[in-house]
């Protein structure tokens, strides 16, 4: 049964992301409820096709059916509604029509250690060329997994004692929002490349928190040095893209940036010191292997890299969450 499990995986998540492109869940937050026949005349196909994916959602906890007549379930009304405030649809859609492909190639990527989702003999980064209209969806998905993951590390990590926070490779600011919602004393800066900060800022002014997270355009590789003046500096779901010679390039630059006493929090799916999971972490990296450089790191290889350095107090706070299920944090002395 777990090898049958594991084998089938796939299965549910192509059930969830076509039901998710037919706009099933969206459909259903207007019209309250639907059955076979009704689904089959609205889309245009046939009734024993609706039939099945209308049973398969069911059978995954996204619809609730009685009498052959269907609705959302709470988690899908929440979470696949277009337009709701926590919407993860598009993350569906992100894996969906950018990761599948990859990690059916994943045997490749094993053999050449090279990425199967871009080509970089070709392309000089991850996301040049790629179709704007995916990347916008690319860039909600990240959102909405980081806004949880947020709330999680907020609430793990005490930031009583934080007045300014610097979030690096802060994408779409989903963290500051979250951590200037928490902690009313924080004030924070988003900062990453200039074709992101604007994202960024609108999802700061939709928030009401412009007075509070500015935004600084930048790049953490080709800039000397990281924007100073922050106690804090946040690295959340950006060390598993690089390799560990970047990863350490960026630890120096934050090292740098912050006074004493100030402290660098990286948050991640931490694999184990063992090498033997958890499933999220280890899965994550290997989807690092389709993507990037860089892999899922361990506490411990973090906590030499600090020392290296020469931060002190090196400590790993473990909490679950979407994006992450741990951070390392570390003091400048």
């Amino acid at each position: 049964m777990p090898l049958m499990e594991l084998a089938t995986g796939f299965w549910a998540s192509k059930t969830l992301a076509a039901a998710h492109e037919m706009d099933l869940f969206s459909s259903l937050s207007r019209d309250g409820e639907t059955t076979a026949a009704a689904l089959a005349e609205r889309e245009g196909i046939e009734q024993r096709p609706a039939e099945m994916l209308l049973t398969g959602c069911a059978s995954l906890g996204l619809l609730e059916g009685t009498g052959g007549r269907y609705r959302n379930s709470a988690l899908a009304e929440e979470y696949l509604v277009r337009g709701k405030p926590y919407y993860f649809g598009g993350f569906v859609q992100m894996l969906d029509q950018r990761l599948y492909d990859g990690w059916g190639r994943l045997t490749e990527a094993i053999r050449t250690d090279k990425p199967t989702t871009w080509d970089p003999d070709r392309q000089s980064s991850l996301f040049e060329g790629e179709d704007p209209q995916l990347l916008a969806v690319f860039w909600e998905a990240m959102h909405s997994l980081s806004t949880f993951t947020a709330r999680t590390l907020g609430a793990a990590v005490n930031l009583d004692d934080a007045s300014k926070l610097l979030d690096v490779g802060g994408g779409s600011g989903a963290y500051d929002i979250e951590l200037c919602l928490l902690y009313p004393q924080l004030a924070a800066t988003v900062f990453d490349l200039p074709q992101v900060t604007p994202i960024a800022a609108e999802k700061v002014q939709q928030a009401g928190l412009s007075d509070r997270i500015a935004t600084v355009a930048g790049d953490f590789f080709a800039d000397a040095r990281l924007p100073e003046g922050h106690d804090t500096i946040l690295l959340s779901m950006i060390m598993h893209d690089w390799a560990e010679e970047r990863c350490r390039a960026i630890l120096r630059k934050s090292w740098e940036a912050l006074p004493t006493g100030g402290r660098v929090i990286i948050s991640e799916l931490l694999v184990n010191d063992e090498r033997t999971g958890p499933p999220p972490a280890a899965l994550m990296s290997l989807n690092m292997l389709i993507e990037t450089e860089g892999r899922n790191y361990t506490p411990s290889e973090y906590a030499r890299w600090l020392h290296d350095i020469g931060f002190h107090d090196v400590r790993t706070v473990w909490f679950e969450a979407p994006g992450a299920n741990g951070a390392v944090i570390a003091t400048k002395p």
